[in-house]
Order: structure tokens, then sequence, then C-alpha cells
């Protein structure tokens, strides 16, 4: 996660990028449409163009800093015949990092149980693939490395991902999905019973409260309230969820500070309290709001 520019400058430089290259006919819909469409355009940016802070090549070094401490302990001791989902996943890197020989003796815990390691899925929106994924993907098993790019995760079907053991997002479709509460029931139910779920949120406002928001002026990324106003911390709504236990922790040494989530899914009977967005404005991530409720 790179220190970017501050927020207000970034939206305004995605405004008239979009309104730019806009027609006539993308401005007759809503304004939450509008943001919708800047968003898909942020999406497929060419890599040159980027901006600083929509980061496509964390490395698996990356995601144990900035996840759940039980993160690595969890991918460590999966072995052949379980699976690991990464959403977001952009150049797939930490994937590939996962089945170096270095990882192995990095991490010699479960070694033998591991073998050839676990089956593994890349999700992105787009295509970022590079020579490095296209070798090694050859160089293993047919089955073992899977690639999927094109839509979010909650437009594809269980019979088209099958159960996860191990699910993983930093900064990806727990940050940027418009409808929060459809993101995490797809994310349960492509969970195997005590599968767990890591995932983080940038400049939120944490389960203690001791946080601010990092922007001057600005307000949290993700925030959630209910019909009254008041608010409902990121944390709290996750472990208002049925049968899922719910582990938070915010990180101070990051620029902005992050909540890290680790959700772990206990029994089947998966319940997710709906949460109506009431305002969506484009970035990397996007600003969000949502209401408890439909």
């Amino acid at each position: 996660m790179k220190t970017g520019n501050l927020r207000r400058v970034a939206a305004i430089i995605l405004q008239i990028a979009w309104l730019s290259t806009a027609g006539a006919a993308d401005l007759s819909g809503s304004p939450f449409d509008e943001e919708r469409a800047k968003q898909e355009k942020i999406y497929q940016t060419d890599e040159e163009k980027m901006l600083e802070n929509y980061v496509i090549d964390r490395s698996l070094e990356n995601y144990a800093g900035a996840l759940a401490s039980g993160f690595e302990g969890t991918l460590a001791a999966l072995g052949p015949n379980d699976r690991w989902l990464d959403v977001g996943a952009g150049k797939g890197f930490a994937i590939l990092d996962y089945y170096t020989s270095n990882y192995d003796y990095r991490h010699p815990e479960g070694r033998e149980k591991r073998g050839s390691k676990a089956q593994s899925v890349a999700i992105s929106i787009e295509d970022r693939r590079t020579f490095l994924w296209h070798k090694t993907s050859a160089m293993l098993a047919t089955t073992k490395m899977k690639y999927l790019f094109g839509k979010g995760l909650q437009e594809y079907a269980l019979e088209d991902l099958g159960k996860y053991q191990l699910i993983s997002d930093v900064i990806g479709g727990f940050s940027y999905s418009a409808n929060l509460s459809l993101f995490m029931e797809k994310v349960l139910e492509l969970l195997e019973l005590n599968g767990s779920f890591f995932t983080v949120l940038q400049d939120v406002n944490s389960q203690d409260g001791g946080n601010k928001p990092f922007y001057p002026g600005a307000s949290f990324l993700t925030e959630i309230s209910k019909a009254d106003g008041s608010e409902v911390k990121v944390c709290s709504w996750l472990k208002s969820i049925s049968c899922v236990e719910v582990a938070c922790e915010f990180k101070t040494g990051w620029r902005p500070p992050i909540e890290t989530f680790r959700i772990r899914k206990t029994c089947n009977a998966v319940s997710v309290p709906a949460l109506s967005p009431v305002h969506f404005n484009a970035g990397t991530p996007p600003e969000r709001r949502y209401r408890v409720g439909n």
C-alpha cells in the first residue's frame, strides 16, 4: 500500500480524466452510476498511466505484512488437496511466490504436508498476467494455478469457483465492492467449513475508535450507519454475521493506517445483515457509505 496524493486531489484528477473521454450518453445516468463508470475506467487503466496507490504487484511478503497474524500459518498448513482463492490478485505475484522453493525454505513448518502445495485461483477485474505467470503455470500441473478475470467475485457461480479453505484479499473486492454485504455473502458461500477469509481496509474507523480519518477534512473511506445515523464499526458489522468468528486488528504502521480482519466460517447457516449502498465515490479505493437494512 503506497502513500498517494490527498484524496481530494486524486478525485479531481479522476473526474477530469473521465470527463475528457466520456460521451454525452455516459452522463445520462444517476450520480451513483456515473461514479461506477469512473471506477470501471480505473480498473482498465494502462499500467503506465496507473495511479500511484492502485497497486497490482503485491508480493506474498506484502500480504503477510498487511493481513492478520494467522495468515502465514494458515497458508503454510494447506495441503495439495486444499484450495486458496486470492481476490484482487493483480499480477498474481503472491501466488507465484507461494510456488517457489524459497517459500518452502522460509516456511519449513508443514513442508511435508504441503507436498506439491495447494491449488490456487487468482481473481482480477482486469487481466494482469505476466510472462512469469504463464511460465510458472506451464511448469505445474494443469489444475494447480488458475487466473480468472473480467468480472467481480459476486458474478461467479459457486459451481464455477468451487470451495476454498483460504480466501485472501489485500485491497481487492472487500475494499472496492459497491455492495459489501453481497460481497461477503459470496465469500462465505465459497469458504469451506472452518475456512478463513483474511482481508483489510484502509482508512477505516477501527473497532477501538482511537483513530481519525487519515486525510485532513475528509471522512473515512468505508462507513456504515444505522437508520438513525449512528455509526456501526465495520468490525462490529462483521461480527453480526451468523456462523462466523471474527478477529480485528488495527495497524498504525501503514499510510493510511489499516484494520485487518480474519473471518472464520464456523457453521453453514450463514446470514449476512444487509447493507444498502448510499454513497459511492470512485477512487483507489473508492469512498463508500452504507446503511444497515434494505
